[in-house]
């Protein structure tokens, strides 16, 4: 039986710590505060970061280096067969085109496969668990690749913000409709599923954003993936940047609205948060791989 080792990015929401407790490699998304490059739990704290941003730091983000990515990957190949390589969405960011395209070298063909199912933070997470469990039990990278991929719309995140500072110099919305949306206290609520970020809604007050998104992850949960619910195979996420304490408040509000239901709960990488600053909460669930 092959190898196989199991690759993601920081995006995951996997700290380079767990990463070696549950054996995989992750690759640190590169950031840049006020022109200087950092990586997450290398170069930079979560608690850094926010102090950064609190002082009106210039924050963008970038994908990992072409040679970064295969220098990894030789290193792995060295004591590996195969690799399972799962990065960010390619609906929202390059960084997974650019890898697909480098796993078509030769060197690499039959040895690197790189999943995209169009996944992000806790659901980008519940892939990799996917991974570890299908690698556990016997499936090879081929098969791997294939369940993940055939269960990558059976996720969704519901998340708002509390700034729309960084949605207008991303270009997702005008100078004058973040002026007029700071006024009025609308605060966006943004959905993912599959590769689309989308508006979902707009709401006055984080309250009804709040509201919003649980009326809307109950109607996932109750309908889109009643199938799967019935079947144990669905698990609820929430993610956060910065501000835990108003996450941990929230995760109580999702469990009154599912009561008895594990919630998982993890901070948003810091890539991510460049995108959406501080004060952003999420509430998310993914299909997750049984195996028999």
């Amino acid at each position: 039986m092959k190898k196989v080792a199991v690759i993601t990015d920081s995006n995951s929401g996997i700290t380079q710590s767990e990463a070696k407790k549950l054996g995989i490699h992750v690759v640190p998304m590169p950031f840049f505060v006020n022109g200087d490059t950092f990586y997450e739990d290398i170069s930079m704290s979560q608690d850094e970061f926010y102090g950064y941003l609190a002082q009106g730091a210039d924050v963008m983000t970038s994908q990992p280096a072409p040679d970064t990515l295969m220098k990894l990957w030789d290193s792995v190949l060295e004591c590996y067969d195969e690799i399972v390589y799962i990065p960010m969405s390619s609906g929202l960011s390059s960084s997974c085109g650019t890898a697909m395209m480098l796993s078509y070298e030769e060197k690499y063909e039959n040895k690197v496969f790189v999943v995209d199912n169009q996944r992000i933070s806790v659901t980008q997470r519940q892939s990799v668990l996917d991974a570890l469990i299908l690698r556990d039990a016997g499936r090879n990278a081929t098969q791997i690749k294939q369940v993940l991929e055939e269960q990558k719309l059976d996720s969704s995140i519901y998340i708002t913000l509390e700034t729309l500072k960084y949605l207008k110099k991303g270009g997702r919305i005008t100078p004058a409709a973040a002026a007029i949306g700071t006024v009025l206290n609308l605060k966006p609520v943004l959905q993912i599923q599959g590769e689309k970020l989308d508006a979902y809604s707009k709401t006055r007050g984080k309250k009804q954003a709040k509201r919003v998104m649980l009326k809307a992850m109950q109607n996932d949960w109750e309908n889109r993936f009643a199938e799967y619910v019935k079947r144990g195979e669905m698990c609820l996420q929430s993610a956060y940047t910065g501000n835990q304490e108003e996450a941990e408040e929230f995760k109580k509000e999702i469990a009154e609205v599912f009561p008895g239901i594990e919630i998982v709960q993890n901070p948003l990488s810091l890539s991510v948060a460049c995108h959406i600053g501080h004060g952003a909460i999420a509430v998310a669930c993914s299909r997750k791989v049984v195996v028999e």
